[in-house]
């Protein structure tokens, strides 16, 4: 069985194609330009715009043609809703037109699953961080069970924020990360409740900061304190569920010093520590091809009509029916 899947729940457009045997023959992406902040709508019309081409030449990269193609799987959410509904229009008018089943899957657990293909982990803490998601995660009872999460922005919201609020550039995850090598700790605050986070007053501080402190500084600081938050919910949550590996997911974990972090946390607890390639930790096609391949292989179906996309779908609302 060959899936392909269509991803784009932000300003991100990935085709990926993927075989029942997890073989990922095809992972084609076109992000979008960002000068500044992602605004739906242009996002959406980015996504139309390319939809089509990114699709031929993820098939002309895998070597097949739709008329091989068993089935087809898309983001149904969370994310932005005017870039959800394009790929789900795109996605149900090639299955009606080549007669073809049709999945929406969860944005979220597509992560962790193409985290736990490309890396062998089994039953991993999961650690995913990204644009518009910050949660720590681990498998119980047929569902990926949120242990701990942000009561606000999303780790990489934040980030990204602050460097557009302080002019850096666009995406500002690479350039926070760049300017925070030259820097010393300046204080931010720090808040941890219970087993969550928040990161909006932190953001607040660090471009506060910015006024009587280096950039350099309040790189490093932002991002020592942002990450030192999500490393101490991820080891209460290892210590909790006992599970003995953690693995990343999501754009902002590609961050050399949040991964130090956690293999560091890892090692202290005996814990095997996982990073996927970075070609999937972003969001991209494949993930979602491969959770399509997972969920139809254990027995679900969508009707057409039943593939309206869900803005805002927790990762602890999908059944896992394939472990």
């Amino acid at each position: 069985m060959l899936c392909l899947g269509i991803e784009g729940t932000a300003e991100k457009l990935g085709v990926g194609i993927v075989s029942e045997k997890g073989e990922i023959l095809a992972n084609e992406g076109k992000p979008m330009p960002l000068k500044e902040g992602i605004h739906p709508r242009e996002a959406a019309q980015h996504h139309a715009q390319n939809i089509k081409p990114l699709i031929e030449r993820a098939l002309a990269k895998a070597g097949v043609g739709m008329e091989e193609v068993d089935l087809i799987a898309f983001s149904r959410g969370p994310g932005l809703g005017p870039c959800l509904r394009v790929i789900a229009v795109a996605a149900r008018t090639l299955a009606l037109r080549y007669k073809i089943p049709v999945l929406g899957v969860n944005h979220c657990v597509a992560h962790i699953e193409i985290g736990r293909l490309t890396t062998g982990a089994e039953d991993p803490l999961t650690v995913y961080a990204s644009g518009g998601n910050t949660q720590v995660t681990a498998f119980a009872a047929k569902r990926y069970r949120v242990f701990g999460e942000t009561l606000d922005i999303a780790l990489g919201n934040c980030i990204d924020q602050f460097a557009r609020e302080l002019k850096l550039g666009a995406p500002g995850g690479p350039i926070v990360e760049r300017l925070a090598k030259g820097g010393s700790y300046v204080e931010l605050p720090y808040v941890v409740k219970g087993m969550d986070l928040s990161y909006s007053g932190l953001l607040t501080a660090a471009i506060k900061k910015a006024k009587s402190a280096s950039i350099a500084d309040v790189c490093f600081s932002l991002q020592e304190t942002a990450f030192a938050m999500l490393v101490e919910v991820a080891e209460r949550a290892l210590a909790h569920t006992e599970k003995e590996e953690v693995l990343i997911a999501g754009g902002v974990t590609v961050n050399a010093r949040l991964q130090e972090m956690l293999r560091s946390m890892c090692a202290e607890h005996g814990a095997a520590f996982y990073a996927p390639p970075g070609e999937v930790l972003g969001d991209n096609g494949a993930m979602i091809a491969w959770l399509g391949v997972l969920s139809y292989s254990s027995g679900v179906r969508q009707r057409l009509e039943e593939t309206q996309v869900i803005q805002r779908w927790r990762t602890d609302e999908v059944e896992v029916l394939w472990r």
